[in-house]
């Protein structure tokens, strides 16, 4: 390859881990291939991970604790490998895998790591869309590149350059370098805002906003890719002139897939959201045997998480009103039992006198058979009370299986995210005081219904 022809340093690097999750697992070798103008040049050593090495780790990589007893720690080879990165394009397969470890390993010795990352997963997706697999075994296949052992850094950091050199010989530079361009995403940032921005976005799913000069929401989304989506808006070809002009930061929540996103949407969208100063609901409460009748009952006077007979969840008493006259209307009941309007019972209600009413008012209808219509009217807004002894965790994985978040919700609340077992145990025993929230209980309960994430037990709930 002609080295005059390299736009800007690049490094391919590869990492060995003990795992796939960012905050438990530690890294176990690092390979990296230095090209630019110069040349090539190639570092790689094995690291001590200070934690075990799991049995499937050391199959598939060759690795066991034996090797990385004596070698160095991420601690000693930290200043070397962040020289041989900085101001370099960071090249690597799955590039998000790499970059993230890289980036908490570095963070935990107090470094802020920054780097531009291109995956090659994507610039291959790019190049050639025709395929279908891009996996680094299928592109080793498909290119016929001869690899000295699979899942050893150096040699797959190897395998990368290769890549980039066959693809070079395939197509041409500017159709690569557009690509590059694209993926990398370094949009042309207005002036207020932070350039750091676009290194400090993630890859990874969550909820963004986009803030004014105030603080000010403009707007909040939700994104399978942070990053991606949230500088997208500042791209050529997507440029909306006012966000432009009017976006000064841009705040974000991570997760690991779309309930975490959800739950950072609504965080982020706190000072907008209506306020649950008048959070009411309907109780039905027995009068006699088999006859029942509505109280309204407020946030503030029950735990609407321990209360039963709860029905439907309005921001202030007028909403509550207005939607009970509409199910009352819809179901020919009776505005007297059900104390809409300022009748007596006994003397006929004004849905008697409209022909909506079967007449419980005035004796037409037994009572205990109102109750029982009334009930089933009622049914599709039960708020359903808390099903579990204490506190549970809702454990939700990203599609790589990288991060792992433990939701912490007790009684429809939810109290924050856990990575690490000593977060869970502060969220435990210092509980976040939250009021019960009817946008996050319909989360809660539909994404617990629908059965998809694993649910752990916890404890007993605090009085």
């Amino acid at each position: 390859m002609d080295f005059s022809l390299i736009r800007e340093p690049l490094v391919f690097v590869d990492l060995e881990t003990t795992g796939a999750n960012f905050a438990n697992d530690r890294i176990l070798e690092i390979g990296i291939v230095e090209v630019d103008q110069d040349g090539v040049r190639e570092w790689s050593s094995l690291v001590n991970p200070e934690t075990g090495i799991p049995p499937f780790i050391t199959q598939l990589t060759g690795i066991d604790a034996g090797m990385v007893k004596s070698a160095p720690l991420f601690s000693e080879l930290a200043q070397e490998v962040l020289d041989k990165l900085t101001g370099k394009l960071f090249v690597a397969h799955n590039a998000r895998f790499d970059y993230s470890f890289l980036k908490r390993e570095f963070l935990r010795l107090g470094i802020s790591f920054r780097a531009n990352a291109l995956c090659t997963v994507k610039l291959s997706r790019k190049l050639f869309p025709e395929h279908h697999r891009h996996s680094l075994e299928t592109l080793v296949s498909r290119y016929g590149i001869p690899v000295d052992a699979r899942h050893r850094a150096l040699a797959d950091a190897r395998v990368l350059w290769d890549l980039w050199q066959r693809w070079h010989a395939l197509k041409p530079e500017s159709v690569i370098q557009a690509a590059v361009e694209t993926i990398v995403g370094r949009p042309q940032l207005p002036p207020q805002l932070d350039p750091s921005i676009i290194d400090d976005l993630p890859e990874s799913p969550g909820a963004y906003a986009l803030l004014g000069q105030a603080g000010e929401l403009l707007k909040i989304k939700r994104a399978s890719n942070l990053r991606q989506q949230a500088l997208s808006h500042f791209q050529p070809s997507s440029r909306d002139t006012r966000l432009i002009r009017d976006t000064w930061s841009i705040s974000w929540r991570e997760s690991a897939g779309e309930f975490g996103a959800r739950i950072g949407e609504f965080e982020l969208s706190a000072s907008t959201r209506a306020p649950l100063d008048e959070l009411c609901t309907w109780q039905l409460r027995r009068q006699e045997e088999h006859v029942y009748r509505p109280e309204l009952l407020f946030a503030e006077d029950a735990d609407f998480a321990s209360t039963p007979n709860l029905f439907g969840l309005y921001a202030s008493r007028r909403e509550a009103l207005t939607a009970l006259r509409r199910i009352v209307e819809a179901n020919n009941l009776c505005h007297a039992y059900c104390g809409i309007g300022t009748t007596e019972i006994g003397a006929p209600c004004v849905g008697f006198k409209q022909r909506t009413c079967r007449g419980t008012c005035v004796g037409k209808e037994d009572v205990s058979l109102h109750s029982a219509r009334l009930m089933s009217a009622l049914a599709r807004y039960r708020v359903a009370e808390w099903p579990f002894d204490g506190p549970i965790a809702l454990i939700e994985r990203d599609e790589f299986g990288m991060r792992e978040d433990f939701h912490v919700i007790d009684r429809w609340r939810h109290l924050g995210v856990a990575q690490r077992e000593h977060e869970l145990s502060d969220l435990l025993e210092n509980r976040p005081v939250r009021r019960f929230d009817p946008d996050i209980y319909r989360l809660i309960s539909k994404t617990i219904a629908a059965g998809k994430l694993r649910i752990v037990a916890l404890g007993r709930s605090l009085p």
